[in-house]
């Protein structure tokens, strides 16, 4: 999904050539803060090498506390009030709930981000390295790049005094990318700034396709089920007869194959990712492989199935769920099987509201001479927090960094990327706040 960097940075650099001509689409207060914008970028990069030295895997409680204390340091000078919010109660670090009261008069905003990375302190990849145009670091684009451009845009409307007026709420939440378990514990303060909000604007990665950066307004959802079949041991001699059954690795095969021809939807993926059976068969405690046990001769007495679901809405899920209950529910004789769905992220399906939105930010493009920036196709998106609140607020996604190689040791962010998602972010916060 994500374009080769050379691309990147011919396209930037004449990009950079057409801002000048479209400086006129900006009155004088947009100007400076254009400027104020631009004079963060070597700040930013700064700032982010501290950030993506402090290893802050969702497992390290303290590297994502220190992440928090670091990200205090920068909103509390902006006028923001800001709390820790402890989830020690689900074996996570915390959130930062920050909040700035401004004129009343715009949009109420909330900023999403967060704190952790998926590279735990026994990772390899440990430290932000330069090299020239792009710099690699865990991290670095998903997405302490995000939180830079969240700071630098929030820094640069005060420069240009238009933070004054912007009614704000941040949410930095400190376990994305492993959520703690209740949900309704976990996301219970990103929910209740939502109903505080009139939309959310999301700092995760930029999308990038075919050397263009693109808008996006939706996410599908995550969510992982486990099927397991009980079935009647025995000697493989009788398999299949009304006596002995067909066993539970038939049974389980029967299921997946219905799946795999049945459950087919636009917008909607299915996977397998992990199968065991045997005469006995159990999940570690990680559930992230197993142990199964058996011989050729027996029917198997037990065999279970994990993946995940993903749907770009909460009906899909629903409908999609039922149909997969009823193929488990349609048993060979001598098995019994059941279906669990594990809690995941909810579904973000694009709205009306939210394409209005990417509207705006592109009126912002065309104001600083860049792209217009089409809508992304879902498929090409992840799972992330601002689903939670998409049922609740129109929202946007990807005002963070560019970059390629999440979640792999090699991450990278283009560090040109800094300075035009800091522009477009101030000016589109600046916009949206006023009456």
């Amino acid at each position: 999904m994500l374009r080769p960097f050379a691309a990147a940075l011919a396209a930037t650099s004449v990009l950079a050539l057409a801002a000048p001509a479209a400086a006129a689409g900006l009155n004088a207060q947009e100007q400076k803060l254009v400027a104020a914008a631009a004079a963060e970028n070597a700040r930013s990069l700064a700032l982010l090498e501290k950030l993506v030295n402090v290893n802050s895997g969702t497992m390290n409680l303290e590297g994502v506390t220190e992440v928090g204390k670091m990200m205090r340091a920068e909103l509390e000078p902006l006028g923001f009030k800001v709390e820790w919010i402890p989830m020690k109660e689900v074996g996570r670090a915390g959130h930062i709930v920050a909040t700035h009261k401004g004129s009343g008069k715009g949009k109420r905003m909330l900023l999403i981000g967060h704190m952790d990375t998926v590279f735990e302190k026994d990772s390899p990849f440990q430290t932000f390295v330069r090299k020239g145009d792009i710099v690699e670091g865990p991290g670095v684009n998903d997405m302490k790049g995000g939180l830079v451009i969240m700071v630098a845009a929030l820094r640069a409307m005060k420069a240009a005094g238009t933070l004054k007026d912007a009614d704000i709420n941040i949410v930095l939440t400190g376990d994305e990318e492993r959520s703690g378990d209740p949900v309704t514990i976990s996301r219970r303060d990103l929910i209740a700034a939502a109903t505080r909000s009139d939309l959310a604007l999301e700092f995760e990665g930029l999308a990038q396709e075919d050397g263009k950066d693109m808008g996006s307004i939706a996410r599908r959802s995550s969510n992982t089920w486990t099927v397991k079949v009980m079935a009647k041991p025995g000697h493989s001699s009788g398999v299949f007869s009304e006596r002995a059954g067909f066993g539970a690795i038939y049974d389980l095969a029967r299921i997946l194959d219905a799946f795999r021809r049945d459950l087919r939807e636009p917008n909607a993926t299915y996977n397998v990712g992990l199968i065991l059976g045997g005469a006995s068969a159990d999940l570690n405690a990680d559930e992230t492989g197993g142990t199964a046990t058996g011989k050729s001769n027996i029917i198997a007495a037990t065999a279970l199935a994990r993946g995940d679901l993903r749907t770009l809405s909460n009906d899909q899920t629903e409908r999609m769920a039922k149909k997969m209950r009823e193929i488990v529910g349609q048993n060979l004789n001598g098995a019994k099987a059941e279906l669990e769905f594990s809690e995941g992220y909810p579904a973000m399906a694009p709205t009306e509201g939210s394409r209005k939105l990417l509207g705006k930010l592109n009126e912002v493009n065309k104001d600083l001479g860049l792209a217009v920036m089409p809508e992304l196709d879902p498929l090409k998106r992840g799972a992330g927090d601002i689903s939670f609140v998409a049922d609740k607020v129109d929202g946007l996604i990807g005002l963070g960094a560019a970059g390629e190689g999440s979640h792999a040791p090699g991450e990278t962010m283009e560090v040109a990327s800094l300075d035009r998602q800091t522009k477009r972010a101030a000016l589109l916060m600046t916009r949206l706040s006023r009456p």
